[in-house]
């Protein structure tokens, strides 16, 4: 075998292993912090953010919040997602509503899951819960409805944040996340910054 061969492939073999990709999903009700937590993480680690509003609001000026959005945003999602998982990127955070009384969403997320397990990637749950109170604090915060155009009608926002609490389970049970880095916050009296560092000190990012 030629030697340069061998080298180049150990070198690769190594890169491997210290490039691993990391993929945080960071999931929790509407207003909860995903978001801003999502933001401070990547100010403090190489992850980048693809929160779940970046791909809604692209389709959102054309369809509204009817199913073409959906259907859109979630073929976009994909597509980012096994293009990041084929990358040299150090590792992607996207948040998400995960409503665990919907069979979609825990098909959504295991598929995501599997995109990114199929490169190897390490992948890491991340779970906020906040009082009520607080979660309507958050939905007229100034950075929430500079990133998120469609929470500008703060009343009808609120609503929906309420309809949606009222209609799905959208924290998890005890021992229902089964996954090894699993990381469950309850932050109504932590600061963005705070739980960021609470992350990454978690799993070592």
């Amino acid at each position: 075998m030629n030697t340069r061969n061998v080298i180049g492939n150990q070198r690769k073999t190594i890169r491997a292993g210290v490039n691993t990709i990391k993929f945080i999903l960071l999931f929790g009700p509407q207003a909860v912090g995903k978001m801003t937590v999502g933001h401070e993480l990547s100010k403090i680690t190489d992850l980048k953010l693809f929160h779940n509003h970046m791909s809604i609001e692209l389709f959102h000026p054309f369809f509204g919040f009817g199913s073409e959005t959906w259907r859109l945003a979630n073929l976009l999602r994909r597509e980012i997602f096994e293009s990041f998982a084929n990358s040299n990127q150090y590792g992607l955070i996207f948040t998400y509503v995960w409503g665990f009384d919907l069979q979609g969403d825990w098909d959504f997320v295991k598929q995501t899951c599997d995109i990114f397990e199929s490169k190897g990637a390490e992948i890491y749950f991340v779970e906020l819960e906040a009082d009520i109170e607080e979660r309507l604090k958050r939905n007229i915060t100034p950075y929430r409805l500079a990133q998120k155009p469609t929470k500008r009608n703060t009343e009808q926002s609120e609503k929906e944040l309420l309809k949606t609490m009222e209609k799905h389970r959208l924290n998890s049970n005890p021992g229902e996340i089964l996954r090894e880095n699993y990381l469950r916050i309850n932050n109504t009296y932590l600061s963005a910054e705070e739980v960021a560092n609470l992350i990454k000190g978690e799993f070592k990012l």
